[in-house]
């Protein structure tokens, strides 16, 4: 799969400039669905929603992403994969376009998100350490079993006929 990075990249290899205010358009729907492992229904529904601002079209009508959009995208996707709701990520764009007056709120948003972060991680550490002992448990006991399993064979087994020839 192609990143985002790996998009920009390529466009700083033909010379194009990527940096993060840069306008033009130049991606395809394909190309920026495959960098952000987006459906390209998903990247229509953003645009929809206001997830993205409105995306420029090519003179055939298709779909042209620039790279700002691209770095919006890397970021909505962390976000995502945080657990944002749709609804804070969108305030957080609304704010986003209203202007420098709302770094204060948007700072908010992302210190309230960053907390319930911590939370998950947490909870996530305290149900590994439960994971962790359950598996010690169930090792020592398959080891425990093993070992009465073998000396339950080597005490009930017939003698080798070898050994039986020693007696």
């Amino acid at each position: 799969m192609t990143t985002i990075q790996t998009v920009l990249k390529r466009c700083e290899a033909r010379g194009q400039q990527t940096t993060e205010a840069d306008p033009t358009p130049r991606h395809g729907i394909g190309e920026v669905a495959e960098a952000t492992g987006l459906t390209a229904h998903t990247l229509r529904w953003y645009e929809r929603i206001g997830l993205l601002d409105r995306v420029d079209r090519s003179h055939s009508g298709q779909r042209r992403y620039s790279d700002r959009d691209l770095r919006r995208l890397e970021f909505l996707n962390r976000l995502r994969l945080t657990g944002m709701p749709v609804a804070d990520m969108l305030r957080y764009v609304e704010l986003l376009r209203a202007g420098d007056h709302t770094l204060g709120d948007r700072r908010e948003l992302l210190v309230e998100h960053r907390e319930d972060i911590r939370r998950q991680l947490s909870d996530l550490h305290a149900t590994l350490a439960v994971l962790d002992h359950k598996i010690e448990l169930y090792s020592g006991a398959l080891d425990d079993e093993q070992t009465r399993s073998k000396q339950c064979s080597s005490t009930s087994s017939p003698p080798s006929p070898s050994a039986a020839a020693a007696g």
